[in-house]
């Protein structure tokens, strides 16, 4: 494969850090939307992960040089006990302005009744890529586990303090990016996409 740019539509350095790291057998120079101006400012009115994934991706493919390809992501936390909320909305679970820790304390209030044993959640990430030619193509990965009743850990961001994958005693938040990199929602849907690309 030529040496594409594969040019990651967020404004969120985190994310594109996460995915530089989880890019690396792919032969593409993993870069911002900076590079092309900026990511553009997009109403993210889509009822599913793989729609607003596919609106970021539209507006940043606008922008980028013809033979680059570009990648979108949505992804938030689906609930059980709350029929899958936040869902789409977990950045803005608290409010369009709510920080990270905001959003935490919400969700902690809404389980506060729900028993250990149905406190059952996962974190989905819906990626969209559009290659040099216009194809859109969608990859669907999720990390199960289940909501803590509180807070642990520094690392992560979002609600990774909460969140403990099935099969561990920690949080993501504690768990460090070598293991959560392994195990999280975006690592396994970079995992599905870089096995079809590489065909």
């Amino acid at each position: 494969m030529t040496q594409h740019s594969l040019i990651i539509a967020t404004g969120n350095a985190h994310k594109v850090e996460e995915f530089e790291l989880l890019l690396k057998e792919l032969q593409f120079d993993v870069v911002s939307a900076k590079n092309c101006g900026g990511m553009p400012a997009v109403d993210e009115d889509g009822s599913t992960f793989a729609a607003n994934a596919q609106i970021k991706a539209e507006a940043l493919r606008k922008l980028a040089p013809a033979d680059a390809w570009v990648m979108a992501d949505d992804s938030g936390l689906e609930v059980d006990a709350l029929d899958g909320a936040p869902g789409i909305y977990s950045a803005r679970y608290a409010g369009v302005d709510a920080s990270d820790q905001d959003n935490v304390v919400k969700l902690l209030d809404a389980l506060k009744d729900v028993p250990k044993a149905e406190r059952t959640a996962r974190f989905r990430c819906v990626l969209c890529v559009i290659d040099h030619d216009g194809y859109i193509t969608h990859y669907d990965g999720c990390c199960e586990g289940r909501i803590d009743t509180e807070v642990h850990g520094d690392g992560g961001f979002g609600y990774d303090p909460i969140f403990i994958p099935n099969g561990y005693s920690e949080s993501f938040a504690q768990l460090g990016d070598a293991v959560k990199s392994q195990l999280s929602h975006r690592a396994k849907a970079v995992e599905l996409m870089c096995s079809i690309l590489e065909k």
